[in-house]
């Protein structure tokens, strides 16, 4: 299943992405293909579990906000709220990816529940012993939130496991129907449980919430996964998923565009409680029932979401649905009749899930499978670490300026953003063929250097057709993000002024255990990218390929290396 978010104010948890709304891939237009993940036992489980979890969680959301409107009138601390419920993502998303990527995710999954089930106990237990202060409240958010940082690259990347291929559209669209149905739901509970029994109660209440999927997670017998033939280390798959954003466009373009709609769209969900207690004077079920009017557009934003996708470009969506957005952000500032209010928040809900939805989506498809959970970890750090920022900020400046010219600012900001589209285009992986292609064979060698022996130099030398060399400088280019997106961290061309024709490509990868993982990372479509550039070769001439590892690394295997070739030299003089 797919992991949404949830309110911003953080009662986090295993399914979710922050206030933000479901993720929604294009969905199935037969009704027996959109619902038939359910019939596999483990995905129904952990689908019924994971709806009941947000429906504590949104419960929480409700009891956070409204707790923390009570112990202060400060809009800065009230929007911090929001901001370490988004912060432990900012601060640990690559490395929960690339924990993901390395370590069993079964696991990650059960201990960061059982970590969130002790944080929400705590908060309960405070609330009702009335020790609850705004630092503390702020500070056991992160640490609810954190949990939920852990947790939700681990919890994305295993959805094609869960369902198949062929069934992920359907499961991430029955996923996101389940979170915005306990969207629509949770909030007017918790506004009616706090207005009751208080905070603590919807606090104690999420606690139990995790209990379903902790017990769905842990009677779940994960079927042993392959593995990388040279396996990761922590740190080293921490730095290639950085080095992979850094050099991947369609991946930076998605983090590009993720980062101009949500600093301008954190202030809605930042200023929504205070204005809601300070400006509109609503009771804790108001609050409530507005962030159900959110909810409610938000599982309207499904099948909205299902005819954009099938009739527009990524592009075009994005685009237009953050300047509904922008427009519904100054309905909050401006528009205090209640019912007309509530109906702007419909709206609201269906265009942030719309856009959300969009983003992740195109950070999901892009990237091939060996580093999907460090790209889905990249992609929240950006969104929450934007929206954190974002969230911080407006309320800062609504402390200085007032509310409604706060979010006037932001409204600007969201439509400033909308610029970006010139240059960072959106696309999804549907064209690409992301799949292993194992068409780079593994290094000839006498003696296999030790894995972190490094670093290694790769020369490729070409011979390429008079008259087409520009062309071909040109489309190394190309090949050229891959050698650095799949493991090198320097790369050249060289052209030989003596030899006319004579090309060498160059490039360095930190060890050679991280370029045995480099044949295994690239795809079918870098495949088509590589054949392009040979396209330009000599007629009967194929490239040579030399492997260069460096002397000083190599310690113990060069006195190896130098025994082997005295015992080859020694048998071809006795068969001389």
């Amino acid at each position: 299943m797919q992991l949404e978010g949830k309110g911003p104010e953080h009662g986090v948890k295993l399914a979710r992405h922050c206030p933000l709304g479901g993720v929604s891939l294009k969905i199935t237009r037969k009704l027996g293909g959109a619902w038939g993940p359910l019939s596999q036992p483990l995905f129904r489980s952990l689908w019924l579990a994971s709806t009941a979890s947000n429906v504590g969680t949104w419960m929480h959301s409700v009891g956070a906000a409204w707790l923390m409107t009570s112990l202060t009138d400060s809009p800065l601390l009230i929007a911090l709220l929001t901001t370490m419920g988004s912060l432990p993502i900012f601060l640990v998303g690559l490395p929960a990816g690339a924990l993901a990527d390395v370590l069993d995710r079964r696991q990650i999954l059960l201990l960061t529940q059982l970590w969130m089930l002790a944080v929400a106990a705590v908060l309960g237990g405070l609330a009702f012993a009335d020790l609850m202060s705004p630092w503390l409240l702020l500070a056991l958010t992160f640490l609810l939130s954190l949990g939920t940082a852990l947790s939700l690259p681990a919890w994305q990347a295993l959805m094609p496991e869960l369902v198949g291929k062929e069934q992920l559209a359907s499961a991430v669209a029955l996923n996101g129907a389940g979170f915005n149905l306990a969207r629509a739901v949770g909030p007017a509970l918790g506004g009616i449980i706090v207005s009751a029994a208080g905070p603590g109660a919807v606090f104690a209440l999420n606690a139990l919430s995790f209990g379903a999927i902790i017990w769905v997670i842990y009677h779940w017998q994960r079927p042993t996964s392959e593995t990388q033939a040279v396996p990761e280390q922590v740190v080293s798959a921490i730095q290639a998923g950085g080095r992979y954003a850094r050099h991947a466009p369609e991946l930076r373009a998605v983090l590009v565009r993720t980062a101009a709609a949500v600093i301008g769209g954190s202030a809605l969900w930042a200023l929504l409680p205070v204005i809601a207690s300070q400006e509109l004077q609503l009771s804790a079920l108001g609050y409530g029932v507005l962030l159900g009017s959110i909810g409610v557009g938000a599982v309207g934003g499904v099948p909205l979401l299902t005819r954009l996708r099938a009739a527009y470009s990524l592009d075009w969506i994005v685009t237009t649905m953050t300047v509904v957005f922008a427009l519904t952000t100054l309905a909050l500032a401006y528009v205090h009749n209640i019912w007309l209010l509530n109906a702007a928040m419909l709206l609201t809900g269906a265009t942030w899930l719309v856009l959300t939805s969009c983003l992740n989506v195109a950070a999901q498809t892009i990237v091939p499978n060996w580093v999907q959970a460090r790209a889905l970890g990249v992609y929240l750090l950006v969104f929450q670490g934007c929206f954190a920022a974002g969230a911080a900020g407006w309320g800062a400046l609504a402390d200085v300026v007032g509310n409604s010219q706060a979010l006037l600012y932001a409204a600007l900001a969201l439509a400033a953003g909308v610029m970006t589209m010139v240059r960072w285009h959106l696309r999804t992986g549907e064209d690409l063929d992301l799949t292993p292609s194992q068409h780079m064979p593994p290094p000839e060698t006498v003696v296999e250097p030790a894995l972190e022996a490094g670093p290694v130099l790769v020369q490729i030398t070409y011979r390429i057709r008079k008259g087409e060399e520009d062309k071909f400088v040109q489309a190394l280019d190309d090949v050229r993000l891959i050698r650095m997106r799949d493991g090198a961290f320097r790369w050249d061309v060289f052209y030989d002024p003596a030899q006319p024709g004579r090309y060498v490509e160059t490039f360095e990868v930190a060890s050679w255990a991280e370029h045995l993982r480099q044949h295994e990372r690239t795809t079918v479509t870098d495949q088509a990218v590589e054949t392009r550039a040979l396209a330009y070769l000599e007629s009967g001439t194929e490239p040579i390929v030399d492997h260069l590892v460096s002397a000083r690394s190599m310690g113990a295997s060069t006195s190896a290396l130098s025994e082997t070739v005295g015992k080859n030299q020694a048998r071809a003089d006795a068969l001389g």
